[in-house]
């Protein structure tokens, strides 16, 4: 999930007009005013009653200079910035006010004023000031990150990774995933991977993997659907340490694609399929993976901390002789663990489906900071 760049001090809503007063008593005035009336209960009316002295007829807000707000008033003709959100984090901002998302409390809660028809009506009217919307994914397809099933949404994140080895000699692998969006569809990524593992009877050592660049772009999305598909490419650079078992040293293209796909009651299905080609497969063999994840959310208290129970189930074979494909099993949950819900962590258990004994259960975490929202110390 993303929000509101922290450095653009902006109040964060998509229907906050009413908030936007030279004073706080009129502010407080506005917060209860009767709703639309409702033979007039269009999308753009109910803008013009409740949004528009504040946000202005085209969304690109009253200057600050005559708000006199000592914020400044988000410009929603900004793609960037007005599609990235789902529906539910713009409500709750609208419905319970600037604090139920760690923002400025001038953002008053207008639940009692409109009803939440209306406020749908208001928050329909906002997504059409973005000119070229249909370029954009919107963020209804922003579906939760799982732990290893790649999803199809591009955003800007940083996300560090582990999985722990619960049998055998103590091991962990680890990595630091930087994503940057570009454009509306576009992804760059780079992954740094580290490892730590102690031997029977020796110390622990730690070295780098190789390190992953990557370019995501999404090729099909439906608001109306709730569909989302992406292709991404990945090169592999052979720069890790091989003496130390951390890495293969080999350089490798890693092709896939995503899909995601949104279903009813905040529940999801997203998958992904792809392979890994070296360059030289007397070291390092080709392998395909499939994944496939299905999970649903769950806000505490309508409007709270959201809590996400998945199950992934895992795939993956390498194309050499006498190999053979395996699987794992992995449940998991994921929490926000902020009130702006832009940081959060994910908990789960990969559990081999066969051959046991000889591949190891892992407990497999992350903790993600969506960076576009604010800073790490913000929205708590």
């Amino acid at each position: 999930m993303s929000w509101i760049s922290q450095h653009r001090r902006m109040l964060s809503a998509p229907c906050l007009a009413l908030a936007a007063g030279l004073f706080w008593p009129a502010m407080s005035a506005a917060a209860t005013q009767a709703p639309v009336a409702s033979h007039d209960r269009t999308p753009a009316a109910v803008y013009r009653s409740a949004c528009q002295s504040c946000h202005g007829p085209d969304g690109r807000g009253i200057p600050q200079s005559i708000t006199a707000l000592p914020l400044e008033v988000p410009d929603f003709s900004d793609c960037n910035f007005a599609t990235r959100e789902p529906d539910g984090d713009w409500l709750a901002i609208i419905h319970q006010g600037g604090p139920a998302r760690g923002f400025d409390p001038l953002m008053p809660a207008f639940g009692e004023a409109l009803t939440e028809e209306e406020l749908a009506l208001a928050l329909a009217h906002v997504r059409t000031f973005c000119g070229n919307r249909k370029a954009w994914p919107g963020g209804n397809l922003n579906l939760p990150r799982t732990l290893f099933t790649e999803k199809a949404f591009v955003e800007d994140e940083v996300v560090v990774t582990a999985s722990i080895a619960v049998e055998g000699d103590p091991a962990i692998a680890s990595k630091i995933i930087y994503e940057k969006r570009f454009f509306s569809k576009g992804q760059f990524e780079l992954v740094v991977p580290l490892g730590f593992k102690k031997p029977e009877g020796g110390d622990w050592s730690t070295g780098l993997g190789d390190v992953i660049l990557g370019w995501k772009q999404v090729l099909f999305h439906s608001l109306r659907s709730g569909s989302i598909l992406a292709a991404s490419g990945e090169v592999i650079l052979p720069v890790g340490d091989v003496e130390g078992g951390f890495a293969q040293g080999v350089m490798a293209f890693e092709p896939f694609v995503s899909f995601g796909q949104a279903l009813r009651g905040d529940s999801f299905i997203q998958a992904q399929v792809g392979g890994v080609l070296p360059s030289d497969t007397e070291r390092a063999a080709r392998r395909a993976f499939w994944r496939v994840a299905a999970g649903k959310s769950f806000a505490q208290s309508r409007w709270g901390r959201t809590w996400t129970p998945m199950i992934e189930l895992l795939g993956f074979e390498q194309f050499k002789d006498g190999e053979e494909a395996h699987y794992d099993l992995v449940p998991q949950f994921q929490v926000t663990l902020n009130t702006r819900q832009h940081i959060m962590a994910n908990f789960g258990v990969r559990i081999p489906l066969d051959k046991p004994g000889t591949r190891s259960t892992q407990f497999a975490f992350y903790i993600l900071w969506d960076w576009f929202d604010g800073g790490l110390r913000d929205g708590w």
